[in-house]
């Protein structure tokens, strides 16, 4: 048990390769959901901070984008980069895997975290889907040996199997603090950052393989009159035809898009919605610098 006569706050950073499972658990453990998730690679893009205030601990948790190979444009190095920034300074980092797959992305992780000066822990997702549990236990080992200084929870970020174990694990290792947040603040995110990110969210669920990676939105209006908040949003592309695949057949994914989204934001936000979506094309936007920091990517 936490001993509550002593505050504790600090940072844990949560890393791994695309599409393993770091924003579901972070939308598990703060109860509600912040951070976009779909099936696809690289939905995250950006470092967003999750608050946790429970028992007298507050942990900041930060979702970051996937680590990955691919640097060849300039929107792949600024998540590579933000990624990585995370694992300096912060209390805990936890490296996320999959209970029975390795691959290349993960060594590269791997290589990244060895050396951290935070405590690290290892988490290995979906492993309530496991009907043997000793399956397991090649895998804990190969990794013990080859990061010695790590502590290992297997867990399950959709179910919350284990969560509880893993947040009095973090809680340890985090410093007597006073918090570095108000109590009931979730996020360090602007109300414009979340409603781009749950229109993105949308995109990426109902559209194929290869255009949400060439799409990015911005928030342009966030304005609340009377009762209705008024939310305009820009959808950037980077070519007339994806423009034409997000509007659809007589602006009909468009219009299930907006739909999606604005039942998020009406949970969010406990407000009524008005969002007007448009779509822009601007060629090359996810391998330019001066568009990538106009869009909210900051410095590459």
């Amino acid at each position: 048990m936490t001993n509550l006569t002593i505050k504790r706050c600090g940072y844990a950073a949560i890393v791994g390769r695309p599409n393993v499972g770091k924003s579901t658990l972070l939308n598990h453990i703060l109860g509600q959901k912040l951070a976009i998730t779909s099936r696809k690679p690289h939905t995250t893009r950006h470092n967003m901070l999750g608050i946790k205030t429970e028992d007298n601990v507050q942990t900041v948790y930060i979702d970051t984008p996937g680590i990955h190979r691919g640097r060849k444009k300039a929107i792949n190095r600024y998540m590579n980069k933000t990624a990585l920034a995370a694992l300096k300074d912060v209390d805990v980092v936890i490296f996320m895997i999959d209970r029975n797959k390795w691959t290349d992305e993960d060594q590269i992780v791997l290589e990244c975290v060895r050396h951290v000066t935070g405590q690290l822990i290892v988490t290995l997702n979906k492993t309530d889907r496991l009907e043997v549990r000793a399956e397991l236990v090649p895998h804990i080992s190969w990794l013990q040996e080859h990061l010695p200084n790590a502590q290992i929870i297997p867990i399950s970020a959709q179910s919350g199997h284990n969560l509880d174990v893993l947040k009095r694990m973090i809680a340890k290792y985090l410093p007597e603090n006073e918090y570095y947040f108000p109590e009931d603040e979730i996020t360090d995110k602007s109300s414009l950052f979340l409603v781009a990110e749950m229109i993105r969210e949308k995109i990426i669920r109902q559209i194929g393989a290869e255009v949400p990676y060439q799409i990015t939105v911005k928030t342009e209006e966030f304005k609340q009159q009377g009762k209705v908040l008024h939310v305009h949003a820009l959808i950037f592309v980077e070519r007339d035809g994806q423009k034409k695949i997000i509007i659809g057949d007589k602006g009909e994914r468009i219009k299930r898009i907006g739909t999606e989204a604005r039942k998020d934001m009406e949970l969010l936000f406990t407000s009524k919605i008005m969002l007007n979506l448009w779509v822009k094309v601007s060629s090359g936007w996810s391998n330019d610098a001066h568009t990538l920091r106009y869009l909210g990517y900051g410095d590459l």
